[in-house]
């Protein structure tokens, strides 16, 4: 279990206190308690912020969950080739993808994406984990070698030299390096980025980022929002080399789950159970989704609200420890850390919500969808586009910032423990989805149904596919330019 607030030492404490209420004084005073928050040992110290899964939510008789239920295997996506998807011969076009770790996440989930489904189109994959340290790459690294895709972790040296050696035809990048996109740009090798959001990975340092992208030859965006962020911060990019294609989701690896198996995992009889999966970190505002849900769990008692996901913000997290446990609900609200199968989760939960600052394309939404449940997002990158305008799916809500085309790292931690826009539309959406329980009940499978068919995954890979391929004809005609003199 965690620690309570008994165990943070008094200075540890009035530090917290400070955090919460720097929004009210001057600058000046904020960067003073920054700096002594970080001589805390509360930055480091993150051993019993969030749960583990050893305990269900409503705890048995024993107070011990029981092991939870075995999800049914993957389907194999990969590797399998149909005549009538090729755009290649088989093998002929190696593409490398890059991205800097390979752990938990929806970046790193829509690059185990990529990698199992650009060889149903005829492509060799490599992926390829590139960080200063090339430290080990995380928990999708290994499942990917696992299920026989090559994937590789390098340092700079060792991409240069691999990049000598194997030499790949086009580069997919997720939030790269940039000593990556320059090795790339020595060797002649085309890049296409995916946008997954403004404010990260690229942060908003527009100076930079418009020397950066000279290396690019294609950008994705995961949402019309995010391609209009980026070429506002970014105009002298030509808007018709950023190409919109929303992301989705690979229910293959998703198998479903018996659900009254999960509800039982998890301790639930005829408890609401509103589910939020995302990194415990500032851009997914649980501080106030809390708040929010506190309001609802006065008028229901059944009501719960479990987030689970990576500890990335051991500090931000326990200061949503720290609200949730002065309230009277703190027993419905539950922390939890990430969890290896979250189908199981998705099976057990009534209702999906993230209140987060900025999204690019949320994969957790997409996920939730696809399982059946009515989700409650934000508006944010792909929000409109996955929940629809006519309430079948769900709701979108206002921006906990307001303008969701303004929002990003700074406003957020502005804004993070103040009271923010939306609560009253959250509080009254989260009210809505548990007064129609059994209409969302009903629902289930159809939604399930709808979302597939809506965000096919097969149309997704097959775009970034072809993007893939105009990038390396575009760099083809580039290279003989350069080399032979323009006409």
């Amino acid at each position: 279990m965690g620690l309570s607030q008994n165990d943070i030492s008094l200075r540890g404490r009035v530090t917290l206190w400070a955090q919460r209420n720097s929004w009210r004084v001057p600058r000046g005073v904020r960067r003073i308690a920054k700096k002594l928050l970080i001589s805390t040992q509360l930055a480091s110290a993150s051993d019993g912020i969030v749960d583990d899964w050893s305990r269900p939510l409503v705890p048995h008789d024993t107070s011990v969950a029981p092991n939870p239920p075995v999800a049914p295997a993957s389907i194999p996506t990969g590797g399998v080739w149909k005549r009538d998807d090729l755009l290649v011969p088989p093998g002929s076009v190696h593409c490398l993808i890059v991205t800097p770790v390979l752990d938990a996440g929806g970046l790193d989930e829509f690059v185990a994406f990529l990698a199992r489904r650009l060889p149903h189109f005829g492509f060799r994959v490599t992926v390829m984990c590139a960080h200063q340290s090339a430290a080990p790459a995380g928990e999708l690294f290994t499942t990917l070698q696992r299920e026989g895709t090559e994937a590789v972790a390098a340092s700079p040296n060792d991409a240069c030299l691999w990049f000598e050696t194997n030499r790949p035809d086009v580069i997919s990048a997720h939030d790269p390096p940039g000593w990556l996109l320059r090795a790339a740009s020595a060797a002649r090798i085309p890049v296409v980025e995916t946008l997954h959001g403004i404010p990260t990975p690229i942060s908003t340092n527009w100076r930079e980022e418009r020397r950066r992208s000279k290396f690019i030859v294609r950008f994705v965006a995961v949402s019309e929002l995010v391609r209009r962020q980026y070429l506002s911060g970014n105009p002298s990019y030509p808007d018709s080399a950023v190409i919109t294609i929303p992301n989705a989701f690979n229910q293959t690896h998703r198998p479903a789950v018996n659900r009254s198996k999960a509800r039982a995992w998890l301790g639930l009889n005829d408890e609401f159970l509103f589910l939020s999966l995302g990194r415990h970190t500032v851009q997914k505002n649980a501080y106030g989704l809390v708040r929010a849900f506190a309001e609802v769990a006065e008028n229901d008692r059944k009501a719960h609200l479990l987030i689970a996901g990576r500890l990335d913000d051991a500090v931000y997290t326990r200061q949503v420890r720290t609200l949730r446990d002065t309230m009277p609900c703190k027993d419905r609200i539950h922390l939890r850390q990430s969890f290896p199968t979250p189908s199981i989760l998705l099976a057990a939960a009534d209702c999906f919500v993230l209140n987060s600052f900025f999204e690019g394309w949320s994969l957790a939404s997409m996920e939730a969808l696809s399982a059946g449940l009515p989700a409650i997002v934000s508006d944010v990158g792909g929000a409109r586009e996955q929940i629809g305008m006519d309430g079948s799916r769900g709701f979108v809500v206002a921006n906990p910032v307001g303008d969701p085309e303004r929002a990003n790292w700074h406003r957020s931690c502005l804004m993070r423990f103040r009271p923010q826009k939306n609560k009253e539309e959250l509080v009254s959406a989260m009210k809505s989805v548990l007064a129609r329980r059994d209409h969302w009940s009903a629902a289930r499978e159809q939604l399930s149904a709808d979302s597939q068919s809506i965000f096919d995954p097969v149309i997704c890979s097959r775009r970034h596919a072809e993007v893939l391929l105009s990038a390396i004809s575009r760099s083809a005609t580039e290279s003989q330019l350069a080399d032979y003199g323009r006409p």
